[in-house]
């Protein structure tokens, strides 16, 4: 509670700190805040491409929506990988709350996730129109998902933020645990795909569901697409709570760490 009263009293800082990232991640780029829609619809027509060629009936919303919202966690933890090693001068020279710096890296993609969704609803929009559809009449739910994948997303930004100053290998397990994950996460198929796929190894399908991506992936589709339901069998629950989880960790090491930072950057 005490570096929630600190941070509420340093927002100035915090919100200089956002701004700061935003300018810096599209300074010279001639296209700008467009590369944010780009690269997730590029993966999203591959991914579609490929799923066509193997003849698996994945829906192209269901894959736009998963490839948005996966864009959103990878660019936190890539951010958080180096938000504090990124700033070693403002670490040893000036005395603020540390957890800004993770902070203000969710709160930069979080940004942006939200001027994305400027583009993804209107083609998914389309495409349920296509489909004689609609939006299911649950997309407020939508925002309560947002919430809480930004919940897990500072976790892990966090949790990788402290380890990568005092375990410089941490950014290259990061990369690749973020290509296994994509894989093993719902992100470019939907829960019935993967339960016909492992008919065979029910197992392996709780084992997906337990993964805290799964049911706010499961969750996103439920609330925008009508006819898709969230699922919440009991491994569903572990994933659920291992977002806030995942927070209270990251804070923990976070705080464990952050007396050393300024002696190991």
């Amino acid at each position: 509670m005490n570096a929630i009263r600190t941070i509420v009293a340093r927002r100035e800082l915090l919100w200089n700190l956002t701004a700061r990232e935003l300018k810096q991640r599209y300074k010279g780029s001639i296209l700008g805040f467009l590369w944010t829609v780009l690269t997730p619809l590029f993966m999203s027509a591959i991914y579609v491409f490929f799923l066509r060629l193997l003849a698996r009936g994945v829906p192209m919303a269901d894959i736009l929506i998963g490839v948005f919202a996966w864009q959103y966690t990878t660019q936190c933890v890539q951010g958080g990988l180096t938000c504090v090693t990124g700033s070693a001068n403002l670490v040893k020279k000036v005395a603020f709350p540390r957890e800004i710096l993770p902070l203000s890296q969710v709160a930069a993609n979080g940004i942006g996730y939200l001027l994305s969704l400027l583009v993804q609803f209107p083609i998914l929009a389309v495409l349920l129109w296509q489909g004689g559809s609609g939006f299911s009449s649950h997309w407020p739910l939508f925002l309560f998902w947002m919430a809480w994948q930004t919940v897990f997303n500072l976790g892990l930004a966090l949790l990788v933020g402290a380890l990568n100053v005092n375990f410089r290998d941490t950014q290259h397990l990061v990369g690749v645990g973020l290509s296994a994950w994509f894989f093993l996460s719902p992100v470019m198929y939907n829960m019935e795909f993967a339960r016909h796929l492992a008919a065979s190894w029910p197992w392996a399908v709780s084992l997906l569901y337990a993964n805290p991506l799964a049911p706010i992936l499961n969750g996103y589709r439920a609330a925008l697409l009508p006819g898709a339901a969230a699922g919440f069998p009991p491994a569903a629950w572990v994933g659920f709570a291992l977002a806030p989880l995942t927070l209270l960790a990251g804070a923990l090491v976070f705080r464990r760490l952050q007396k050393n930072f300024a002696d190991l950057l």
